[in-house]
């Protein structure tokens, strides 16, 4: 055996260095999917395109059927792309009342949209109101870059009472070699309000460290409506740096400068649309007027 150098100290660790050791690799893990979908934008805008109802839901029109939808997707994908948007993000909102159980035929009718309407040059997303599982499958699917989901948290909700499973979609994720596959998590969701006491920032704080997402969304209490301008800002010196934190509804031309103060980047829809309403087709000059104001900042 080689002797020990005199004086030499034995090559141990303490479980405090260990920690101090591995604590910067843990938090440079913050926000890396997020950055390898942006790697050149700084504060991305995510314009989202709302797929009309879906079959079986009170609104689907059977008139038009699925290749109804996906013309009308089409369409719009093409005005946001045009309008210079960084990505796009698919999503179910006219499948009211929403449900937290997704069926078969919406994952796949989903699938089928997003694969025929997906934008070329620009990323894009899957969100599936209100089932995660449902949207992780249409991401996987359709070889989408992210997902945006409610997936931690109790809430008393317009769907009922809501209990997401951050680790059993997480686990999904892995189980289906989809590791490059982003999750975007919105820690207030709208039609909801939580059953705990936490604010919003504390539930951030938390979720950043127990739920391991790659972005957190912040919302108002409906589809269209903001957030305050204090909890935006409250959340971003909460959760680590790394970590990004965006702006998930209510983001108009008009107040856009003020929350990209804060927020690392925005999704946006009603804004975009005909009178600034939900439920109408994008208008054009809405869309361009939005991201102009935006990249004014």
């Amino acid at each position: 055996m080689k002797p020990r150098t005199p004086g030499a100290r034995p090559c141990r660790m303490t479980v405090s260095e260990n920690v101090q050791n591995q604590a910067p690799a843990r938090r440079s893990a913050f926000g890396s999917r997020f950055r390898e979908i942006f790697p050149q934008v700084e504060k991305p805008l995510i314009a989202m395109a709302h797929v009309p109802a879906l079959p079986g839901t009170p609104f689907y029109n059977a008139s038009d059927g699925v290749k109804g939808l996906v013309q009308h997707v089409r369409e719009e994908v093409a005005i946001l792309v045009d309008a210079g948007f960084d990505a796009v993000m698919f999503c179910n909102e006219n499948d009211r009342p929403y449900t937290l159980r997704a069926d078969l035929v919406a994952a796949a009718v989903m699938a089928r949209v997003v694969t025929e309407c997906r934008p070329v040059g620009i990323p894009f997303g899957v969100d599936y109101l209100w089932d995660a599982e449902c949207a992780l499958a249409a991401g996987v699917a359709t070889e989408a870059r992210f997902i945006r989901e409610v997936a931690t948290g109790a809430w008393e909700s317009d769907m009922g009472h809501w209990t997401p499973d951050a680790a059993a979609l997480l686990r999904r994720r892995r189980h289906l070699d989809a590791q490059q596959l982003a999750i975007f998590m919105n820690v207030t969701p709208e039609f909801a309000s939580t059953t705990g006491r936490r604010s919003p920032v504390e539930v951030a704080m938390s979720v950043a460290v127990s739920s391991v997402p790659d972005a957190i969304l912040i919302s108002g209490p409906m589809a269209g409506a903001e957030p305050s301008v204090s909890t935006v800002a409250e959340v971003r010196a909460g959760v680590p740096a790394q970590l990004p934190v965006l702006l998930n509804t209510g983001a108009r031309p008009d107040n856009i400068a003020e929350y990209l103060k804060f927020a690392d980047g925005c999704i946006v829809g009603s804004s975009l649309k005909v009178d600034g309403d939900t439920w109408n087709r994008v208008d054009p000059s809405r869309a361009k007027v939005f991201v102009r104001a935006a990249r004014a900042g």
